[in-house]
């Protein structure tokens, strides 16, 4: 399946990185634990960073009701969700051919806001198991006064499109022979061991689902 290429998504610069592939673009959003969520209001830009969930063509966020962006989003205006992941950095024997290897994707269209109940406990529940899988049957559910103080938005994945670069340096043949080092450093993410809070009940034992936290790449 492919995501319907418009002129807000279509690739313009290394016009060849860009794929529409809906594969592609939603491994990148499942894997991204962050987003950026931008739009334009009395003629200022605004981009908040913030947690986000994909649930089959729906992109979930969430956030204070008293939150003036994301009340602005919720009347219908358009925005653009972005994520990122870093996975290297492409030393060249040049300054100008340095660049990254990264995964990017880039949604527009227009947030709904979610009120029906079922869809919004659905939501909390793609969005904390997004963040980590396993623990929305772990810990306690939202309560009826911890709803009501929560909006959350649904974000269509119809307009849709991903960024990569991948491979190796792209040098100048003329630099090659240049006596600099040349290569990819890769990068991760990777997590440390577990801190336990300190009014952790005693006895309680860590989940199973954090021994060798992982996040899947793509």
């Amino acid at each position: 399946m492919t995501a319907k290429s418009t002129p807000r998504t279509t690739v313009r610069r290394l016009k060849e990185r860009g794929i529409y592939e809906r594969a592609t673009i939603e491994a990148i959003l499942d894997e991204a634990l962050i987003c950026h969520l931008g739009f334009v209001h009395d003629g200022h830009p605004f981009v908040i960073p913030t947690i986000h969930a994909r649930s089959g063509d729906t992109v979930y966020v969430h956030g204070s009701p008293a939150s003036r962006m994301l009340g602005t989003m919720a009347t219908g205006t358009d925005v653009c969700l972005t994520a990122t992941l870093l996975d290297g950095l492409v030393l060249a024997r040049s300054v100008f051919h340095h660049s990254m290897n990264y995964r990017s994707v880039v949604v527009v269209g227009r947030a709904r806001d979610v009120v029906d109940p079922s869809e919004k406990m659905e939501a909390f529940r793609t969005i904390v198991e997004h963040v980590q899988p396993g623990r929305w049957d772990d810990a306690r559910r939202p309560n009826p006064d911890e709803i009501r103080r929560t909006r959350v938005l649904a974000l269509p994945l119809d307009e849709a499109s991903a960024k990569v670069r991948s491979g190796p340096v792209g040098d100048d043949e003329a630099d090659l022979g240049l006596p600099v080092w040349a290569g990819v450093v890769p990068l991760e993410i990777t997590a440390r061991a577990p801190v336990p809070d300190e009014l952790l009940e005693p006895g309680t034992q860590l989940p199973s689902y954090l021994k060798g936290w992982g996040r899947v790449s793509g």
